[in-house]
């Protein structure tokens, strides 16, 4: 079943988040201050090419202050698009019946958008 729904996810706007998140992810890692940013962004480009199946989860380190540091600013660099983006998809899914799971998974994206730092995709 989860195949089936990350087929879907992929024709009716997966495939349009990812790109979104690679491209951004390129456009970051021009400079070398930008190379972490661009990492996360990359990988949560994965995440949202074949979300159904993986889970995010906290991970405890010994860079708490650096964790929300960056968050902070990944925030005004281009975490604020991208969540807006994954609020807007989930919106329009809300609207029919059938569209609510991929709904759900854009509003948790969404959330994983704001603060990628500090999480791990299993």
């Amino acid at each position: 079943m989860k195949t089936i729904g990350n087929i879907i996810w992929v024709i009716f706007g997966g495939l349009e988040i990812a790109i979104e998140y690679f491209i951004s992810g390129v456009a970051l890692m021009i400079t070398i201050i930008g190379i972490p940013f661009g990492l996360q962004s990359m990988k949560l480009g994965v995440l949202a090419l074949w979300p159904f199946g993986s889970e995010v989860i906290g991970k405890e380190s010994q860079h708490g202050c650096l964790n929300i540091f960056m968050n902070v600013l990944w925030f005004f660099i281009g975490g604020i698009w991208i969540w807006l983006t994954h609020i807007a998809f989930g919106i329009v899914f809300y609207i029919t019946i059938i569209g609510i799971p991929f709904g759900k998974m854009h509003f948790r994206l969404a959330k994983l958008a704001l603060s990628p730092f500090g999480k791990e995709v299993i």
